[in-house]
């Protein structure tokens, strides 16, 4: 855990950032704690660019780092991301070790590229002959309940069929993905994915020790 002094010169530095690259740019500490599955950021700079406030749930990187047993996460750099409201935003994740070397907070840097993004396109029509694939930016959610349905979703499209035809080894598979992810961190995650994969709370503690064993 950082200390207030600590914290508040990783505030002083979020302000710099914002400060430095402009309206565009959103800078937001997430407290990695007891409380971070349903409540993370702490401080936030330029929070219209994603609609998030002081106080609201994790991102998707802070739930991960909730469900690790370790403090070896490496800072996540120039990765893209979506706000609800379709923008663009080139993102990076960096991880803020306390003085025993746990992660105790992250700092997020979102800038949005939406129209740099128009402008590309633009050109792009015109300087290349074939378009290109491009992964899917990682949606940033509001709330927990959006964010355990992004996983869900993405758990589905990891095993590629829709749950009516996955196998008990289909949605083994996709029950560990949210394992990894942090998704039954979330209160009551697990009626809900339960519910989903068409299985009681009893099947789904069952697969998780199954893709723990192996078995």
């Amino acid at each position: 855990m950082l200390s207030t002094k600590e914290m508040d010169a990783l505030k002083q530095i979020a302000k710099g950032i914002a400060a430095q690259f402009g309206s565009e740019c959103e800078v937001v500490i997430h407290e990695i704690s007891d409380k971070s599955a349903f409540s993370s950021i702490v401080a936030i700079e330029n929070g219209h660019v994603t609609g998030r406030k002081v106080g609201d749930g994790p991102s998707h990187v802070v739930l991960e780092q909730l469900g690790q047993s370790n403090d070896n996460a490496a800072d996540q750099l120039a990765y893209l991301t979506r706000t609800k409201d379709g923008k663009i935003l080139k993102s990076s994740s960096i991880y803020i070790r306390d003085a025993e070397g746990k992660v105790a907070a992250i700092l997020g840097i979102n800038f949005d590229i939406s129209m740099l993004q128009m402008f590309e396109g633009t050109l792009h029509s015109f300087i290349t002959p074939s378009e290109q694939v491009r992964k899917e930016p990682e949606r940033i959610t509001l709330n927990v309940t959006d964010l355990l349905d992004d996983l869900i979703r993405q758990a589905d499209e990891l095993v590629g069929k829709p749950v009516a035809l996955m196998t008990k080894d289909d949605k083994v598979k996709a029950i560990q993905y949210l394992n990894s992810s942090g998704a039954l961190l979330i209160t009551k995650s697990g009626d809900k994915i339960a519910k989903h994969f068409g299985i009681s709370k009893y099947t789904l503690y069952s697969y998780l020790d199954n893709s723990k064993t192996g078995g």
